[in-house]
């Protein structure tokens, strides 16, 4: 996210690529570590293959999210479980170059930092704003509903870079973890009451606008309140390897976006709105032209855009 893009859906487009998928019916106890994260982010990655990014220049730019470190910088949890059903403090820090905690950041969004948490099914996704320690470490009270693998993701600019950058550390939250299907593609999505629909569909390798309209009791919304500085958020995760895409934001009364996903694929889109002094989340699976095809050939049908969405884990929606 942009100092200068206040009003916009904080963040930046990214480059996206496939991961690995999903790991079904996998059992995480009690006494097991993080898993390492993959290779990843915004620069490129060692050639060794330990996850460190060589910089800017030359190799592949990857997604935002995927690597725990990045031009120096490196993502620490400090807490290395998540807590099941009641929250607890999540404490983190951010080592910079010089191998010591970041204690100064540049503002974008009218915050330091925005940390994402979604299980690896795309499901229990959060929007949290954690609070910095005079040490450098970060905290947040946090908890999950489900067990299961976690992504975390911290969305931050320190006061001696450029831009802003996303790292990713995978958590886990002990427990039995059965993986949750992702649901079909939707034109609509159900929260709270609020019925809000897509109009618009993602482009492999070309900018796509994106439309949302929020109604209640058949009616429309017109009085959105301004939720960290924008009129709405929109936030965009791969299926596979949860790479991270942030959309910007094309009216400043409207929440219309335009979002760019270069790879093949299946996403799921979060839309953060406020009304009434509370944030809620929208959720949809989207897929691009050739994934939405590959799908529809495979199952012998059509494809489901026009279907209502089912939520997908929608109650774990947490926003502070």
């Amino acid at each position: 996210m942009r100092t200068a893009t206040r009003l916009s859906a904080y963040g930046a487009g990214l480059v996206l690529v496939f991961g690995a998928a999903l790991g079904a019916g996998r059992v995480i106890g009690p006494d097991q570590a993080p898993a390492p994260a993959p290779a990843h982010t915004e620069g490129h990655a060692d050639p060794a293959g330990s996850g460190e990014t060589a910089g800017h220049g030359d190799g592949e730019h990857l997604p935002g999210g995927l690597q725990v470190a990045q031009d120096g910088y490196r993502l620490v949890p400090l807490t290395t479980r998540l807590s099941v059903g009641s929250a607890r403090p999540f404490a983190f820090q951010v080592l910079g170059p010089d191998g010591k905690p970041v204690t100064g950041y540049t503002e974008n969004h009218d915050r330091d930092l925005h940390l994402i948490v979604a299980r690896r099914d795309l499901s229990g996704y959060q929007h949290l704003h954690p609070v910095l320690g005079a040490d450098g470490t970060w905290s947040v009270p946090l908890a999950v509903n489900t067990p299961g693998q976690y992504r975390v993701l911290a969305d931050f600019q320190a006061t001696a870079m450029p831009e802003a950058i996303t790292l990713g550390v995978d958590v886990p939250a002990p427990g039995d973890y059965q993986p949750a299907p992702l649901p079909a593609p939707a034109r609509t999505a159900e929260v709270d009451g609020y019925t809000v629909t897509l109009t618009g569909d993602l482009r492999a390798g070309a900018a796509a606008d994106l439309t949302l309209a929020v109604s209640r009791d058949g009616k429309p919304v017109t009085d959105l309140e301004s939720y960290l500085g924008a009129l709405g958020h929109l936030v965009v995760l791969r299926d596979g390897d949860l790479a991270y895409l942030h959309v910007h934001p094309t009216s400043e009364d409207a929440l219309a976006f335009q979002a760019e996903v270069p790879s093949e694929g299946v996403y799921r889109l979060y839309l953060d709105f406020q009304h009434g002094g509370k944030v809620r989340t929208a959720e949809f699976t989207a897929a691009t032209a050739a994934a939405t095809a590959a799908t529809a050939a495979s199952a012998g049908a059509p494809s489901p855009a026009g279907d209502e969405s089912p939520g997908h884990g929608s109650d774990d929606h947490t926003h502070d």
